[in-house]
């Protein structure tokens, strides 16, 4: 049987191999799930390219639904309620931020790059007032008309709710706003806007019930 140096180095090295095939096995494992969100990135940008619009409806009208759900998930915990999720809800949340959030967000910020260029003198005061007292107060009016509409609710329920909300809105969007006006990418607006959104969609769903 042979033994000796060279065997000895020969098992030495197998037995290497054996511990190191796990280990390597790992670090592929781990490298690919890092470039996982770099692949996503990638397919989205290249989605908000190729389709702009219809790839920030389709991001709107995710995370609107996912808005909802989120207040559906609130209020069953506060009320202590073992009833099931209102589908109905969800789909029109994703209806409104499929036909409505993202394409008319879309146009607007296109809109306002247009209207008042970052060259014009106090552009990021300009652009925050035209979005806080024109846009907000019309998107926010559109939203209580279709969700009502969409639910067959009088206008009694959207009056009352109406007030509070774009007080709210004031409050919470302006400094979020403001950031996504002036310093966000054009292209990442509608996102920036849509992922804040989740909690705003969720204290508007919270006023409808």
């Amino acid at each position: 049987m042979p033994n000796g140096p060279l065997f000895g180095e020969r098992r030495g090295l197998l037995r290497a191999g054996t511990t190191m095939a796990p280990a390597a096995s790992r670090l592929r494992a781990e490298s690919e799930f890092g470039s996982l969100p770099r692949r996503v990135l990638a397919q989205y940008l290249l989605l908000l390219k190729l389709y702009p619009v219809f790839t920030k409806a389709v991001s709107s009208g995710i995370l609107s639904a996912l808005g909802n759900l989120l207040a559906q998930m609130i209020e069953k915990k506060q009320k202590k309620d073992s009833q099931s999720l209102d589908v109905k809800g969800l789909l029109r949340y994703l209806v409104y931020g499929f036909f409505v959030t993202g394409p008319l967000s879309h146009y607007f910020y296109l809109f306002m790059d247009y209207w008042i260029p970052p060259e014009v003198p106090l552009a990021i005061v300009k652009r925050l007032l035209l979005d806080r007292l024109l846009f907000a107060p019309a998107f926010l009016l559109l939203f209580f008309l279709i969700i009502n509409l969409l639910e067959g609710k009088d206008a009694a329920k959207m009056r009352s709710g109406f007030w509070p909300a774009l007080q709210m809105n004031w409050r919470m969007w302006t400094p979020l706003q403001f950031i996504n006006i002036n310093y966000v990418p054009q292209q990442f607006r509608v996102l920036f806007a849509n992922i804040a959104a989740l909690f705003w969609y969720a204290y508007l769903a919270s006023l409808g019930k």
